[in-house]
């Protein structure tokens, strides 16, 4: 492999942009994305060489052990954010705008986008929505705020579906899914997050669309796939969806250890003389 090859793959990238995505989607090199909310996780994961860090507002749920995404304020996700950003030299950092944060108007979703990338330092934002929310992500857009879209089962609006059971199986509103993704592309997003909807139907957006897709539940034809890191590293133990792979089964692991170190001090076997003054 020559020099020149190695230096314009963009899976090498030492910054990951938008502009990284859309040449891996070129170049049919699947986006590797994970969720991050603190400060020592998204150090280790963006030296593992993530492409992309989702600061999502599942936060609410794994961080503050809410039922759903709804009551993590946008203050909060602003924190969370910090966190990660301050840990990143490689990966494209994308925040989550909560529940209520711009979905009444397009000025008020500007105002959110822009104190979470002045305050956070991240380098984009995610909302939620197909035609109702595309005002919104023109307005952000045109201000110069990278926007990636959200469709499918999108968990803001659980208390509508009232279930969270696979979307847009039913021809109708996969048509509606459709219509919604190029509408996304055309408002000015740079990748949209599919969510629990057949592959067959993401296979079909993919290939209609000129900017990349991130499954999550949503089959192998995407053009990347995002998971959230406590579920992928067995961390949570209460949420097994078929579409997560557990890479590792922390949650045993820490159990392990603690039970270790509560035997350890009980009977004086920590600290040693050597772990002493």
């Amino acid at each position: 492999m020559s020099t020149e090859t190695v230096r314009n793959d963009p899976s090498t990238a030492k910054r990951v942009t938008t502009q990284t995505l859309q040449e891996l989607k070129a170049a049919g090199l699947p986006v590797a994305m994970l969720t991050a909310y603190d400060y020592t996780s998204a150090r280790i994961l963006d030296r593992a060489g993530v492409d992309v860090l989702l600061v999502g507002d599942s936060a609410s749920n794994v961080m503050a052990g809410h039922e759903t995404t709804l009551p993590i304020t946008l203050e909060q996700m602003i924190y969370h954010a910090q966190c990660v950003v301050r840990a990143v030299e490689h990966a494209l950092v994308v925040v989550d705008l909560p529940f209520g944060s711009y979905q009444s108007n397009a000025k008020k979703a500007l105002y959110s986008a822009i104190r979470v990338m002045k305050e956070s330092g991240a380098h984009a934002v995610k909302l939620e929505g197909g035609q109702a929310a595309a005002p919104m992500i023109k307005r952000i857009t045109k201000a110069g705020i990278p926007v990636m879209g959200h469709l499918g089962l999108t968990p803001q609006s659980i208390y509508r579906f009232g279930t969270y059971k696979v979307r847009a199986r039913e021809e109708t509103e996969a048509e509606v899914l459709r219509r919604d993704a190029l509408l996304l592309e055309r408002a000015g997003c740079f990748a949209i997050v599919l969510e629990k909807i057949p592959a067959t139907l993401a296979a079909d957006v993919s290939s209609s669309l000129s900017i990349p897709t991130i499954g999550i539940g949503a089959g192998s034809a995407c053009d990347g796939q995002v998971l959230v890191t406590h579920d992928a590293l067995g961390l949570t133990t209460e949420f097994n969806p078929r579409f997560v792979r557990h890479y590792a089964n922390l949650a045993d692991e820490m159990t392990r250890a603690v039970e270790h170190y509560i035997s350890d001090v009980r009977e004086r076997r920590f600290p040693t003389e050597d772990e002493s003054y």
